[in-house]
């Protein structure tokens, strides 16, 4: 039987005004990690259609600022208490950009970047580990002392890799699937607590 992408959380999704059914994987996400206080400084990577930038806005409130980035335009109207880039992580001006937006280090950094995918499992697994590296590299610019980084990244080979990488700079390193994800996706997440901003080669 063929998968249904009109499932509980599409149509959860219609039914309240979300962008997408990803804003229930960032909910979920929180509720379980505790990743957003209020007032925090966040950068939102990949965030269009923009149901990540929706739900960070409201739990770091007004006294709070999301930063989100995404070659695609978004399909939200922007909250008070953020701004939206449309470029490239792949682009140092877009990254400088953010930077001089957010005007401070982030508190946290997510990323639900995905490539387009080929319908090869192996080759479409190792592109979304060039992003999520691409993603962990912004992550070392821009992210404070003890901030926290989300990251999604598909399951595959390089999966262990990616986290082996990551493990130096940070505290805590969990992977997780939320329950709102697609059941036939291949998408998990990292999340990382505890930034260690050290001097080392990725």
């Amino acid at each position: 039987m063929a998968y249904d992408r009109k499932d509980h959380y599409y149509k959860k999704a219609k039914a309240e005004g979300k962008a997408s059914r990803a804003a229930y994987k960032i909910m979920q996400l929180q509720e379980r990690f505790r990743l957003v206080q209020r007032g925090d400084h966040i950068i939102d990577l990949g965030c269009a259609p923009g149901g990540w930038l929706q739900e960070l806005s409201i739990l770091t409130g007004p006294e709070g600022k999301v930063i989100g980035i995404d070659l695609q335009p978004l399909t939200i109207s922007l909250p008070k208490n953020s701004m939206f880039i449309q470029g490239s992580i792949e682009d140092n001006e877009s990254v400088r950009s953010l930077q001089q937006t957010l005007g401070t280090k982030a508190d946290l950094i997510v990323s639900d970047i995905a490539p387009k995918t080929s319908g090869v499992a192996f080759a479409d697994a190792y592109r979304s580990y060039e992003l999520a590296l691409l993603a962990f590299e912004t992550c070392l610019q821009l992210l404070k002392s003890g901030g926290s980084f989300v990251a999604k990244i598909f399951t595959g080979e390089e999966l262990n890799e990616y986290r082996m990488k990551l493990k130096p700079y940070f505290e805590k390193i969990s992977t997780v699937t939320p329950p709102a994800t697609r059941k036939s996706s291949a998408e998990t997440y990292v999340i990382c607590v505890g930034f260690r901003n050290i001097k080392k080669s990725i």
